[in-house]
């Protein structure tokens, strides 16, 4: 090994096209799956949080203990992360009584102190650039508040805003769309506009997937169990004919 800069892989995927797909494809997902868990099931939030929680953190370790990507792995952690964030989204709102106002504003702030505390913690944030394990750990609990932010802030949207499902959808889309102009333009750094499209993916999966599983706000109430099974099956054709690989980065030789 010499001196000069060397290339590292990243234990998670690069941001491209394919990635932002499959995420959306797993929020709408892991909403739909939350929803069958706690409600189909008869569990209530808190015991589905409990169970779904366990399923994410013991996948989230297996991760973090992977000496390379795999997308297997990795977008089946994702998709545990976002479902317990369903439930323990639904838990802190409703069971808590906070509201989707309340449960916003402080799972914002939790999203925002994690970010902090990586960067105190670190000296820098990340996107898609995760090789060591002290880095991942911060990754994933910011995913886990940004999901269950996710959950909140879609249903403020189309229930306390008032939008209902397809005006939130819309109003989302324009900001991820406002988001991805700023990328292009290198307007905003690059790491923060990362992370604002991956907390605004997941309200967006959360109307998407409340259209199709809720009877309200002219839901079309499909089969829970139907709809989990058709949107996996949509999650692998896409990382089939959109392979992911592990993202590139530099660092100094140690």
């Amino acid at each position: 090994m010499t001196d000069q800069e060397r290339n590292i892989l990243s234990k998670v995927p690069a941001a491209t096209a394919g990635f932002w797909i499959v995420k959306i494809l797993a929020t709408t997902l892991g909403e739909v799956g939350g929803n069958l868990v706690s409600m189909n099931m008869g569990l209530g939030y808190l015991a589905a949080t409990l169970i779904l929680a366990s399923i994410f953190i013991a996948l989230a370790a297996t991760q973090i203990l992977a000496r390379r990507f795999r997308p297997s792995l990795y977008w089946l952690t994702i998709v545990a992360s976002t479902t317990a964030g369903t439930t323990l989204a639904d838990f802190t709102t409703r069971s808590l009584g906070i509201g989707y106002t309340g449960g916003s504003i402080l799972l914002l702030a939790l999203v925002i102190a994690s970010l902090i505390t990586w960067r105190l913690a670190l000296g820098k944030l990340s996107a898609d650039k995760i090789a060591d394990r002290r880095t991942e750990l911060f990754y994933w609990i910011t995913i886990t508040f940004s999901q269950t932010l996710g959950t909140a802030l879609g249903d403020w949207f189309a229930d306390t805003a008032g939008l209902g499902y397809w005006g939130s959808a819309l109003v989302i889309s324009a900001i991820l769309l406002v988001i991805l102009v700023l990328h292009w333009r290198r307007a905003v750094d690059g790491v923060l506009l990362f992370w604002a499209a991956f907390v605004l993916t997941r309200p967006l999966g959360a109307v998407l997937g409340n259209f199709l599983d809720k009877p309200d706000h002219g839901g079309l109430a499909l089969n829970r169990p139907v709809i989990v099974t058709v949107l996996a099956g949509l999650m692998i054709v896409v990382l089939i004919v959109m392979p992911q690989k592990a993202g590139h980065h530099q660092t100094s030789q140690l």
